[in-house]
Protein backbone atom coordinates (compact mmCIF):
# COMPACT_ATOMS: atom_id res chain seq x y z
CA UNK A 1 0.00 0.00 0.00
CA UNK A 2 3.00 2.09 0.55
CA UNK A 3 4.64 1.99 -2.65
CA UNK A 4 1.30 2.15 -4.27
CA UNK A 5 0.62 5.50 -2.34
CA UNK A 6 4.05 6.60 -2.93
CA UNK A 7 3.97 5.63 -6.86
CA UNK A 8 0.31 8.06 -7.23
CA UNK A 9 1.91 10.95 -5.45
CA UNK A 10 4.93 10.83 -8.04
CA UNK A 11 2.59 10.85 -11.12
CA UNK A 12 0.26 13.19 -9.26
CA UNK A 13 3.62 15.73 -8.88
CA UNK A 14 4.39 18.28 -12.12
CA UNK A 15 7.77 17.28 -13.99
CA UNK A 16 9.89 20.40 -12.45
CA UNK A 17 10.07 21.40 -16.77
CA UNK A 18 6.51 22.28 -16.99
CA UNK A 19 4.01 24.73 -15.56
CA UNK A 20 6.24 25.60 -12.58
CA UNK A 21 8.99 26.72 -14.92
CA UNK A 22 6.80 28.85 -16.60
CA UNK A 23 5.05 30.43 -13.79
CA UNK A 24 8.67 31.17 -12.48
CA UNK A 25 9.67 32.64 -15.55
CA UNK A 26 6.49 34.77 -16.11
CA UNK A 27 6.96 35.87 -12.44
CA UNK A 28 10.57 37.05 -12.75
CA UNK A 29 8.95 38.86 -15.88
CA UNK A 30 6.52 40.89 -13.36
CA UNK A 31 9.53 41.83 -11.30
CA UNK A 32 11.30 43.16 -14.41
CA UNK A 33 8.35 45.20 -15.32
CA UNK A 34 7.93 46.37 -11.66
CA UNK A 35 11.91 47.11 -11.37
CA UNK A 36 11.53 48.82 -14.81
CA UNK A 37 8.51 51.44 -14.13
CA UNK A 38 9.53 51.94 -10.59
CA UNK A 39 12.91 53.27 -12.33
CA UNK A 40 10.61 55.24 -14.76
CA UNK A 41 8.44 56.92 -11.93
CA UNK A 42 11.32 57.61 -9.80
CA UNK A 43 13.13 59.04 -12.72
CA UNK A 44 10.33 61.65 -12.82
CA UNK A 45 10.88 62.80 -9.35
CA UNK A 46 14.89 62.56 -10.31
CA UNK A 47 13.90 65.07 -12.97
CA UNK A 48 11.85 67.72 -10.66
CA UNK A 49 14.77 67.19 -8.22
CA UNK A 50 17.22 68.48 -9.97
CA UNK A 51 14.71 71.05 -11.36
CA UNK A 52 14.33 72.61 -8.18
CA UNK A 53 18.11 72.22 -7.33
CA UNK A 54 19.27 74.36 -10.44
CA UNK A 55 16.33 76.77 -10.10
CA UNK A 56 17.70 77.16 -6.03
CA UNK A 57 21.42 76.87 -7.10
CA UNK A 58 21.41 79.50 -9.84
CA UNK A 59 19.65 82.03 -7.39
CA UNK A 60 22.21 82.43 -4.60
CA UNK A 61 22.78 85.69 -5.65
CA UNK A 62 19.15 86.92 -5.20
CA UNK A 63 18.71 85.04 -2.24
CA UNK A 64 21.74 86.14 -0.63
CA UNK A 65 20.94 90.10 -1.18
CA UNK A 66 17.07 90.28 -0.87
CA UNK A 67 16.32 87.45 1.55
CA UNK A 68 12.40 86.86 2.35
CA UNK A 69 12.25 90.50 1.29
CA UNK A 70 12.10 89.75 -2.46
CA UNK A 71 8.74 88.32 -1.94
CA UNK A 72 6.79 91.43 -0.61
CA UNK A 73 9.48 93.93 -2.42
CA UNK A 74 7.49 96.29 -5.00
CA UNK A 75 10.65 97.73 -6.87
CA UNK A 76 11.78 96.10 -10.04
CA UNK A 77 14.73 98.27 -10.76
CA UNK A 78 17.48 96.82 -13.09
CA UNK A 79 19.00 99.55 -13.76
CA UNK A 80 19.94 99.78 -9.64
CA UNK A 81 20.01 95.91 -9.16
CA UNK A 82 16.56 96.26 -7.03
CA UNK A 83 14.56 93.30 -7.38
CA UNK A 84 11.43 92.60 -5.82
CA UNK A 85 8.63 89.38 -6.63
CA UNK A 86 5.49 91.37 -5.53
CA UNK A 87 4.12 93.34 -8.94
CA UNK A 88 4.54 89.91 -10.41
CA UNK A 89 3.17 87.71 -8.19
CA UNK A 90 -0.01 89.85 -7.28
CA UNK A 91 -0.10 89.66 -11.36
CA UNK A 92 -0.12 85.77 -11.36
CA UNK A 93 -2.54 85.15 -8.99
CA UNK A 94 -5.06 87.97 -9.84
CA UNK A 95 -5.32 86.92 -13.53
CA UNK A 96 -5.40 83.48 -12.47
CA UNK A 97 -8.56 84.25 -10.00
CA UNK A 98 -10.42 86.32 -12.67
CA UNK A 99 -9.93 83.49 -14.91
CA UNK A 100 -11.25 80.86 -12.65
CA UNK A 101 -14.21 83.03 -11.97
CA UNK A 102 -15.16 83.38 -15.55
CA UNK A 103 -14.12 79.74 -16.68
CA UNK A 104 -15.54 77.91 -14.07
CA UNK A 105 -19.21 78.56 -14.20
CA UNK A 106 -19.14 78.64 -18.09
CA UNK A 107 -17.64 75.42 -18.17
CA UNK A 108 -19.63 73.60 -15.58
CA UNK A 109 -22.93 74.53 -17.51
CA UNK A 110 -21.20 73.38 -20.59
CA UNK A 111 -20.15 70.39 -19.31
CA UNK A 112 -23.67 69.30 -17.63
CA UNK A 113 -25.56 70.42 -20.96
CA UNK A 114 -23.40 67.98 -22.80
CA UNK A 115 -23.30 64.96 -20.18
CA UNK A 116 -26.73 65.05 -19.24
CA UNK A 117 -29.18 67.28 -21.54
CA UNK A 118 -27.55 67.44 -24.97
CA UNK A 119 -28.54 64.53 -27.30
CA UNK A 120 -25.27 61.93 -27.14
CA UNK A 121 -24.47 62.79 -31.53
CA UNK A 122 -24.21 66.70 -30.37
CA UNK A 123 -22.23 66.11 -27.34
CA UNK A 124 -20.20 63.85 -29.14
CA UNK A 125 -19.46 66.26 -31.97
CA UNK A 126 -19.32 69.10 -29.86
CA UNK A 127 -16.47 67.41 -27.03
CA UNK A 128 -14.50 66.51 -29.74
CA UNK A 129 -14.50 70.42 -31.25
CA UNK A 130 -13.83 71.65 -27.21
CA UNK A 131 -10.99 69.21 -27.66
CA UNK A 132 -9.19 70.88 -30.73
CA UNK A 133 -9.54 73.86 -28.81
CA UNK A 134 -7.30 72.91 -25.66
CA UNK A 135 -4.94 72.17 -28.16
CA UNK A 136 -4.47 75.68 -29.83
CA UNK A 137 -1.60 77.07 -29.52
CA UNK A 138 -1.53 80.20 -26.76
CA UNK A 139 -0.01 82.91 -29.03
CA UNK A 140 -3.18 82.02 -31.19
CA UNK A 141 -5.15 83.19 -27.87
CA UNK A 142 -3.00 86.14 -27.58
CA UNK A 143 -4.02 87.79 -31.03
CA UNK A 144 -7.44 87.11 -30.17
CA UNK A 145 -7.03 88.99 -27.31
CA UNK A 146 -4.88 92.09 -29.12
CA UNK A 147 -6.91 92.10 -31.84
CA UNK A 148 -10.89 91.63 -30.81
CA UNK A 149 -10.31 91.49 -26.64
CA UNK A 150 -8.71 94.57 -26.02
CA UNK A 151 -10.77 96.97 -28.50
CA UNK A 152 -13.82 95.72 -27.19
CA UNK A 153 -12.56 96.42 -23.31
CA UNK A 154 -11.38 99.72 -24.63
CA UNK A 155 -14.83 100.84 -26.65
CA UNK A 156 -17.79 98.64 -25.11
CA UNK A 157 -16.98 96.24 -22.49
CA UNK A 158 -14.70 98.52 -20.33
CA UNK A 159 -16.84 101.53 -19.88
CA UNK A 160 -19.87 99.56 -19.16
CA UNK A 161 -18.22 97.93 -15.95
CA UNK A 162 -17.14 101.10 -15.05
CA UNK A 163 -20.65 102.74 -15.47
CA UNK A 164 -22.17 99.92 -13.28
CA UNK A 165 -19.38 98.96 -11.18
CA UNK A 166 -17.10 101.99 -10.92
CA UNK A 167 -18.03 102.94 -7.57
CA UNK A 168 -15.89 99.47 -6.47
CA UNK A 169 -12.54 100.02 -6.19
CA UNK A 170 -11.82 96.96 -8.95
CA UNK A 171 -13.74 98.44 -11.68
CA UNK A 172 -12.33 102.34 -11.51
CA UNK A 173 -9.37 104.53 -12.92
CA UNK A 174 -8.31 104.41 -16.46
CA UNK A 175 -9.05 101.93 -19.01
CA UNK A 176 -6.33 101.45 -21.72
CA UNK A 177 -7.60 98.09 -22.99
CA UNK A 178 -5.18 96.14 -21.78
CA UNK A 179 -4.69 95.12 -18.08
CA UNK A 180 -5.07 92.06 -15.45
CA UNK A 181 -8.98 92.01 -16.64
CA UNK A 182 -7.94 91.23 -20.79
CA UNK A 183 -5.42 88.83 -19.48
CA UNK A 184 -8.27 87.18 -17.32
CA UNK A 185 -10.55 86.83 -19.42
CA UNK A 186 -8.13 85.32 -22.19
CA UNK A 187 -7.57 82.72 -19.52
CA UNK A 188 -10.53 82.06 -19.04
CA UNK A 189 -11.00 81.38 -22.94
CA UNK A 190 -7.78 79.08 -22.95
CA UNK A 191 -8.68 77.45 -19.71
CA UNK A 192 -12.03 76.53 -19.80
CA UNK A 193 -12.05 73.30 -22.45
CA UNK A 194 -9.87 71.54 -20.02
CA UNK A 195 -12.80 72.31 -17.36
CA UNK A 196 -15.63 71.35 -19.84
CA UNK A 197 -13.85 68.17 -21.42
CA UNK A 198 -13.01 66.53 -17.76
CA UNK A 199 -16.11 67.36 -15.89
CA UNK A 200 -17.91 66.28 -18.88
CA UNK A 201 -15.89 62.73 -18.43
CA UNK A 202 -16.80 62.76 -15.26
CA UNK A 203 -20.81 63.59 -15.18
CA UNK A 204 -20.69 60.10 -17.68
CA UNK A 205 -19.02 58.05 -14.74
CA UNK A 206 -21.74 58.76 -12.98
CA UNK A 207 -24.03 55.40 -12.82
CA UNK A 208 -27.13 55.53 -14.30
CA UNK A 209 -28.74 53.87 -10.86
CA UNK A 210 -27.97 57.48 -9.58
CA UNK A 211 -30.25 59.28 -12.09
CA UNK A 212 -32.89 56.48 -12.36
CA UNK A 213 -33.03 56.16 -8.38
CA UNK A 214 -34.05 60.25 -8.32
CA UNK A 215 -36.51 60.40 -11.39
CA UNK A 216 -38.18 57.20 -9.75
CA UNK A 217 -38.55 59.44 -6.37
CA UNK A 218 -39.96 62.21 -8.27
CA UNK A 219 -37.27 64.67 -9.17
CA UNK A 220 -37.02 66.64 -12.56
CA UNK A 221 -34.67 65.97 -14.70
CA UNK A 222 -32.49 68.92 -13.51
CA UNK A 223 -33.23 68.76 -10.03
CA UNK A 224 -31.71 65.01 -10.53
CA UNK A 225 -28.34 66.10 -12.42
CA UNK A 226 -28.05 68.97 -10.12
CA UNK A 227 -28.84 67.45 -6.87
CA UNK A 228 -27.32 63.54 -7.10
CA UNK A 229 -24.70 63.59 -10.06
CA UNK A 230 -23.03 66.82 -9.52
CA UNK A 231 -22.33 66.26 -5.74
CA UNK A 232 -21.82 62.52 -7.08
CA UNK A 233 -18.97 64.32 -9.48
CA UNK A 234 -18.01 66.94 -7.51
CA UNK A 235 -14.44 65.63 -6.88
CA UNK A 236 -13.78 64.89 -10.56
CA UNK A 237 -14.80 68.34 -11.08
CA UNK A 238 -13.43 70.31 -8.63
CA UNK A 239 -9.82 68.48 -10.21
CA UNK A 240 -10.53 69.86 -13.47
CA UNK A 241 -10.64 73.23 -11.75
CA UNK A 242 -7.27 72.71 -10.07
CA UNK A 243 -6.07 71.45 -13.22
CA UNK A 244 -7.13 74.48 -15.48
CA UNK A 245 -5.45 76.87 -12.39
CA UNK A 246 -2.53 74.69 -12.94
CA UNK A 247 -2.57 75.98 -16.48
CA UNK A 248 -3.68 79.57 -16.00
CA UNK A 249 -0.74 80.41 -13.69
CA UNK A 250 1.87 78.83 -16.04
CA UNK A 251 0.51 80.99 -19.06
CA UNK A 252 3.91 83.05 -20.68
CA UNK A 253 2.41 84.32 -24.33
CA UNK A 254 -0.97 85.29 -24.44
CA UNK A 255 -0.93 87.15 -21.11
CA UNK A 256 2.41 88.32 -22.21
CA UNK A 257 0.73 89.94 -25.18
CA UNK A 258 -2.46 91.61 -23.26
CA UNK A 259 -1.23 91.99 -19.64
CA UNK A 260 0.61 95.26 -20.15
CA UNK A 261 3.63 94.48 -18.62
CA UNK A 262 3.82 97.28 -16.27
CA UNK A 263 5.13 96.12 -12.81
CA UNK A 264 2.88 97.63 -10.58
CA UNK A 265 0.07 96.65 -7.69
CA UNK A 266 -3.17 98.20 -8.39
CA UNK A 267 -6.77 97.24 -7.03
CA UNK A 268 -8.38 98.17 -10.48
CA UNK A 269 -8.96 95.11 -12.85
CA UNK A 270 -8.77 98.03 -15.62
CA UNK A 271 -4.43 98.39 -14.71
CA UNK A 272 -1.47 96.88 -16.34
CA UNK A 273 0.09 94.83 -15.15
CA UNK A 274 2.96 91.41 -14.94
CA UNK A 275 2.82 88.32 -13.86
CA UNK A 276 5.85 86.36 -13.56
CA UNK A 277 6.02 83.77 -16.51
CA UNK A 278 5.70 86.80 -18.88
CA UNK A 279 8.68 89.12 -17.46
CA UNK A 280 10.84 85.91 -17.28
CA UNK A 281 9.99 85.56 -20.77
CA UNK A 282 10.70 89.21 -21.88
CA UNK A 283 13.87 90.07 -19.42
CA UNK A 284 15.54 86.58 -19.50
CA UNK A 285 17.67 87.50 -22.73
CA UNK A 286 17.79 90.96 -21.92
CA UNK A 287 19.59 90.32 -18.17
CA UNK A 288 23.27 91.69 -18.28
CA UNK A 289 23.74 91.42 -14.85
CA UNK A 290 24.16 88.18 -12.86
CA UNK A 291 22.25 89.65 -10.40
CA UNK A 292 19.63 90.51 -12.38
CA UNK A 293 19.80 86.95 -14.06
CA UNK A 294 19.43 85.50 -10.66
CA UNK A 295 16.79 87.44 -9.59
CA UNK A 296 14.85 86.01 -12.64
CA UNK A 297 16.03 82.46 -11.83
CA UNK A 298 14.53 82.88 -8.33
CA UNK A 299 11.17 84.48 -10.03
CA UNK A 300 10.90 80.94 -11.81
CA UNK A 301 11.60 79.25 -8.48
CA UNK A 302 8.58 81.28 -6.68
CA UNK A 303 6.78 80.09 -9.98
CA UNK A 304 7.23 76.18 -9.28
CA UNK A 305 6.30 77.01 -5.57
CA UNK A 306 3.38 78.12 -5.72
CA UNK A 307 2.22 75.70 -8.83
CA UNK A 308 3.37 73.29 -6.26
CA UNK A 309 1.58 74.68 -3.24
CA UNK A 310 -1.26 75.54 -4.97
CA UNK A 311 -2.00 72.49 -6.22
CA UNK A 312 -0.95 70.41 -3.07
CA UNK A 313 -3.90 72.33 -1.53
CA UNK A 314 -5.90 71.25 -4.67
CA UNK A 315 -5.24 67.65 -3.68
CA UNK A 316 -6.19 68.30 0.00
CA UNK A 317 -8.75 69.37 -0.74
CA UNK A 318 -10.45 67.47 -2.83
CA UNK A 319 -9.33 64.53 -0.23
CA UNK A 320 -11.22 66.27 1.98
CA UNK A 321 -14.61 66.46 -0.39
CA UNK A 322 -14.32 63.01 -1.18
CA UNK A 323 -13.76 62.31 2.86
CA UNK A 324 -17.21 64.54 3.25
CA UNK A 325 -19.42 62.63 0.86
CA UNK A 326 -17.96 63.74 -2.56
CA UNK A 327 -18.64 60.20 -3.79
CA UNK A 328 -20.30 57.35 -1.70
CA UNK A 329 -17.80 54.50 -0.95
Amino acid sequence: MSTTATTTIAHAVPPEAGPRVFLRRLRNGDEVAHVLTLIFAAGILLITSLLVYELWANSHLSRAKFGWMFFWTRTWDPIFDNFGAAPFIYGTLVTSVVSLLIAVPLGLAAAIFLAELAPRRVSDALAFLIDLLAAVPSVIYGLLGIFIVVPLMRTTLGPALKGALGFLPFFSGPNYGVGFLTAGIILALMVVPFIISVSREVLLTVPREQREAALALGATRWEATWQVVVPWARSGIMGSVFLALARALGETMAVTMVIGNDPRISASLFAPGYTIAAVIANEFTEATGDLYLSALIELGLVLFLLTFILNGLARLLIAATERGGGRPA
